[in-house]
């Protein structure tokens, strides 16, 4: 049974649409705890802002009087556009409209975060845009080359090649998505590796994976952890992918980022 944290404290909520640079309507949650420091949270591959984890987030972030923005990638959710395979570096682009709007509205976005896919989108956004000096990446997988059989099938290439496109069905047969040969090879051309050298040292970056995760090996946080130079690991011993049953240590490792990040910003201040 999932673990499920106590609720927050009263923050206001409302729904804000933001256009992203195709045109596309991006829908989002805005949890105003009262202060104009924000945390903007991403989702991961197939999945949405209303995600449990991002629910159980929002609650301790909230609880601590920081405001929280939760939003739908295009085609996802309830935003605009087409559900795409691959597309990381365009939800890149989705998270800088994001970034951009809060920050006209005056908001300090003090931290992205993003599990599984959406880690990967973090730190990808981190690599390209330096402007956001908190990132904290949940089981984001580092080799994009792996994982592709389980969904596509180990003939993945060949139908590709074949066919120029694989649709991948649910147990009753019905289409759940299809991967093109571009969507395909955009994934494969993600370079994590080229990413996290280009984050500067100046950000500060906490990955968090679960040792007993199903879907990336936990293998993929240690590279993350080689390569990126102000870096935070912490491995969540017996967590799964959605950390099903860690919320509260969950939300208590991120809390305890935050807050220490706050403190190295206020000693970083009293000795300039």
């Amino acid at each position: 049974m999932a673990e499920r944290l106590p609720s927050a404290k009263e923050a206001s909520q409302s729904r804000v649409e933001i256009l992203n640079k195709y045109g596309e309507k991006l829908v989002g949650v805005l949890h105003d705890a009262g202060s104009k420091k924000l945390v903007i949270l991403c989702h991961g591959f197939r999945s949405s802002k209303d995600e449990s984890i991002f629910l159980n987030l929002t609650s301790a972030l909230t609880s601590q009087g920081i405001s929280v923005f939760r939003f739908d990638f295009a085609g996802n959710g309830e935003s605009d556009g087409i559900f795409r395979y691959g597309n990381y570096r365009r939800e890149a682009e989705d998270l800088r409209s994001v970034i951009l709007y809060f920050s006209e509205q005056k908001y300090e976005i003090s931290a992205i975060l993003g599990h599984s896919k959406g880690g990967n989108v973090v730190l990808l956004y981190a690599s390209v845009y330096h402007d956001v000096h908190t990132v904290i990446n949940l089981s984001g997988r580092f080799a994009l080359d792996r994982g592709i059989e389980g969904r596509l099938g180990r003939d993945f290439m060949q139908r590709i090649e074949k066919d120029g496109f694989i649709d991948v069905k649910d147990r009753t047969g019905k289409v759940e998505y299809r991967v093109t040969e571009e969507s395909l090879k955009d994934r494969l051309d993600t370079d994590m590796h080229a990413a996290c050298h280009s984050i500067d040292k100046e950000c500060r970056v906490l990955t968090i994976h679960g040792s007993k995760d199903e879907i990336v090996p936990s293998e993929d946080a240690m590279e993350f952890a080689k390569l990126i130079p102000n870096h935070k690991l912490y491995i969540m011993e017996g967590a799964n992918h959605s950390y099903a049953a860690h919320q509260g240590g969950l939300a208590s490792v991120v809390l305890d980022f935050l807050k220490s990040n706050q403190v190295e910003d206020a000693d970083t201040m009293r000795s300039i």
